[in-house]
């Protein structure tokens, strides 16, 4: 005869979970919050000293990614592309990635569509940012939270 495992009550299941997520929860944010510091030095460099506004670019990447070496991104910007009112350059950073800069685009009125699509190397979750720099000087950015299953980048290149 098996001896079966006496069953777990719904109300007890719920109280593990809660507990899990009181203690879990701030412990991923403190460590998100923390992390965005060393994206700045990298954005500084396309920016300078000028300020970052939220608006006009829209990064489309998964929320969940199941595997960190090739996530799916498409950084589109609002801009009629014309001689006096386009998209000079497009960056995309990570916070967690050994390097944080993933890669910068330059684009101009030829262009005819301020848009980038691009796989990506993501070592963990984390928070990818994306910012365009105008014609007139202007930046613009956009951000996104990833969750990675299994990480990439992890060797340093």
């Amino acid at each position: 005869m098996r001896m079966l495992a006496p069953p777990v009550s719904r109300r007890r299941r719920r109280v593990v979970a809660g507990l899990a997520g009181a203690f879990v929860a701030p412990c991923v944010f403190r460590s998100a919050v923390a992390s965005v510091d060393a994206i700045v030095p990298a954005v500084r460099q396309l920016t300078g000293d000028e300020p970052v506004r939220p608006g006009r670019v829209k990064l489309a990447i998964p929320r969940l990614a199941d595997n960190g070496n090739l996530v799916p991104c498409r950084i589109s910007v609002e801009s009629p592309m014309t001689e006096t009112d386009h998209v000079r350059r497009i960056g995309i950073f990570s916070e967690k990635n050994p390097r944080p800069v993933i890669g910068v685009f330059h684009l101009g009125p030829r262009a005819g569509k301020a848009e980038i699509v691009t796989r990506i190397r993501l070592a963990g979750t984390q928070r990818v940012v994306a910012v365009a720099e105008l014609s007139d000087g202007t930046f613009w950015s956009d951000t996104a939270e990833v969750v990675v299953t299994v990480s990439a980048c992890l060797d340093g290149t």
